[in-house]
């Protein structure tokens, strides 16, 4: 499973399991001061989780990359980006990431992105602390307009085929809809990427994912417009529909989060974040409060 479903899974559900722990590595505790002191800061960000990060040839690329550029330059520091894989489950990734480290005695990361704004997942792990929210992840549909009509809610699924990532948050939703009922029209695919792939070859009328990544995908394929809408529709169940994203820090370093949290409401009120996400093709979804 890739990092953004995992990411989008476990928040939407709250259901995140802890690993094994990993082998004790050097411990580094980077309060603000200490960071300010080495004038660099350490950034984790996720792999294979377009639009938001990726490894690339020319560099690390996507929006938590190009926002965590964007802080380091608001704070007046040089980037230390490191693009990491996801692991199991968050609470496993805090570990290595943040605050016990792996085999190699790596340096932890100061700041870590992509993280779910969840209170339950906050307080399980007490050696990390959440910095303010950054954006809002909701689920969404995308619809060839030539084979539907309209999509105005999950009824309109009704003998219309789905692709869908495989146990992603969009999954369990559409499996669990009015108790089952359109689990004939689900199609799965192993990463989001392969379900945007086969609703723009044209194999099903319908596409479910973030909105994010729905955005990115039509916007890379240059079918972005009214052909291929973007809705977002009501459908009750237990899946949330919506949640926050932001970074997390070591619990002994909360000056930094407040340091970090104070550079991405700037960045939010100057838009900056707005055009960040512009440039991937994504609209800007402000937490509540920005």
């Amino acid at each position: 499973m890739r990092a953004l479903s995992r990411r989008g899974f476990a928040a939407a559900l709250a259901g995140l399991t802890v690993a094994g722990a990993f082998a004790i590595g050097p411990v580094f505790a980077r309060p603000f001061d200490e960071v300010m002191a080495s004038g660099v800061l350490r950034v984790a960000i996720y792999d294979d989780n377009r639009p938001f990060s990726e490894a690339a040839q020319a560099g690390p690329r996507g929006i938590d990359a190009d926002l965590a550029r964007a802080i380091a330059e608001r704070l007046k520091l040089k980037l230390d980006l490191r693009v990491v894989d996801a692991g199991e489950n968050v609470d496993g990734d805090f570990r290595l990431n943040l605050w016990r480290g792996d085999l190699a005695g790596t340096p932890l990361a100061d700041l870590m992105l992509h993280v779910p704004h969840d209170r339950i997942l906050a307080t399980r792990n007490e050696q990390i602390f959440l910095t303010n929210p950054y954006f809002e992840q909701r689920l969404a549909f995308a619809y060839h307009r030539g084979r539907i009509e309209g999509f105005e809610g999950v009824r309109d699924l009704e003998g219309n085929a789905v692709a869908v990532e495989g146990t992603s948050a969009s999954d369990s939703l559409l499996m669990n809809a009015e108790g089952g009922r359109f689990r004939g029209q689900v199609r799965h695919f192993r990463s989001f990427d392969e379900a945007a792939k086969a609703y723009l070859a044209g194999e099903t009328p319908i596409l479910a994912g973030t909105r994010a990544g729905i955005e990115a995908a039509l916007a890379a394929a240059g079918v972005a417009g009214e052909d291929n809408p973007v809705v977002e529709v009501p459908i009750p169940g237990l899946v949330r529909t919506r949640w926050e994203i932001g970074g997390a820090v070591r619990s002994d370093s909360r000056d930094l989060a407040y340091a970090v949290g104070d550079a991405l409401a700037a960045l939010a009120q100057e838009g900056r974040l707005k055009t960040i996400c512009a440039t991937y093709g994504v609209t800007y979804a402000p937490p509540q409060g920005y």
